[in-house]
């Protein structure tokens, strides 16, 4: 499923938590199936994304971190704490790391979508995830880890860990960017036709499930 803001419209009331996922729990240590190939890494770009030395750029199925400032904005909380610790989960794994393509092997911007373990076999996205620098984001058909990667926010989650210490949730009103947000709102409408699911927040915003 793809998830994107379409309209900020003006007020609303009441709650409802909405969550893109409701799994049951499981392990969450993903570990790496075997013989992946071992890669260099160039750089750390940024919290959920590496530069391999091949050239590729690679972002990391199922972790979603907080924005680098970029163009003159200022980092979101977290984004520089996450972007070290992945950095120090690379260097603990000798500069090098393991790949496992997704599905859907690239995104519109032509990186590679991959979930990313150390040599050890962890899995970095579940690391993250746990220690609360980042968000789970399920994109199909790139899904195949998402019962551990879920395991793993829930965990950082209930002990209040990193960007969970305080409620990320904003209500719909609240909210006058694009990008990822966690929300609360009253559903008012929800319509199925070709362009996919439409769900309505009252006057507040209007989400889009791709088919």
């Amino acid at each position: 499923m793809r998830f994107s803001r379409l309209l900020k419209k003006a007020s609303l009331g009441g709650a409802f938590f909405m969550s893109a996922i409701w799994l049951s729990s499981a392990q969450a240590l993903c570990p790496a199936p075997p013989s992946l190939p071992v890669i260099q890494v160039q750089r750390v770009v940024d919290g959920d994304t590496v530069r391999l030395s091949d050239g590729r750029s690679v972002r990391m199925i199922g972790l979603n971190t907080p924005e680098t400032g970029k163009k003159g904005q200022s980092a979101q909380p977290f984004a520089e704490a996450a972007k070290r610790r992945l950095q120090a989960l690379v260097d603990a794994s000798d500069g090098q790391v393991r790949l496992r393509v997704g599905e859907e092997p690239t995104d519109h911007y032509g990186r590679t979508l991959a979930n990313v373990y150390g040599r050890d076999g962890a899995n970095l996205e579940a690391q993250l995830l746990a220690e609360g620098l980042g968000y789970l984001v399920a994109v199909s058909p790139n899904v195949a880890l998402v019962r551990c990667q879920q395991a793993a926010e829930t965990s950082a989650r209930q002990a209040g860990r990193g960007l969970w210490r305080n409620s990320p949730v904003q209500p719909v009103e609240q909210i006058s960017t694009g990008g990822f947000a966690l929300v609360t709102g009253r559903v008012t409408r929800v319509q199925r036709n070709g362009g996919g699911l439409w769900i309505e927040f009252g006057d507040a915003m209007v989400l889009r499930i791709a088919p």
